[in-house]
């Protein structure tokens, strides 16, 4: 799949998310532990969550083998106070890049070697988190759509 990477101005979005420290190869086995407890708990809160996707929010370690801070977590509309382990959080504000994969979670990493490759080419620096922002679920996995976005510095 060819990814065309774009910059853009985004304001932070705010998310209900349960917060989890992971290796980069363990965050397939931690995701669905996390996003069972956030959707048990907007369940319980309506009117919180509209039309938000699930969105993990990655926070990069100062090391790259290091393990990393994952907010598992879904977009809502509001601010709210934190309940047991889900949290109130939100992404960054800033200039990102970003792309949209189509197809299969398990090819997700192909979107991210494509911003690298862009921030090679460019010599742009990245900030100290990124995003993955899930679109409407679909059995068809050629139809699934993820924007991957990367904060810059």
């Amino acid at each position: 799949m060819n990814y065309h990477v774009v910059t853009k101005s985004v304001r932070a979005q705010p998310l209900a998310a349960v917060r989890r420290s992971v290796r980069i190869g363990e965050v397939g086995r931690a995701w669905k532990p996390a996003l069972d407890l956030v959707w048990e708990f907007l369940r319980r809160h309506e009117g919180l969550r509209t039309d938000g996707h699930n969105c993990f929010l990655y926070h990069h370690p100062a090391h790259g083998e290091a393990a990393m801070v994952v907010d598992f977590g879904v977009q809502v509309i509001r601010p709210f106070q934190d309940a047991g382990e889900v949290v109130c959080t939100e992404t960054p504000a800033g200039e990102v890049a970003m792309t949209t994969h189509i197809g299969s979670y398990g090819k997700l990493a192909a979107a991210h070697e494509a911003i690298n490759s862009w921030r090679a080419a460019t010599g742009r620096a990245f900030g100290a988190c990124s995003w993955e922002i899930y679109g409407d679920w679909t059995d068809d996995e050629v139809k699934l759509e993820t924007q991957v976005v990367y904060l810059l510095s």
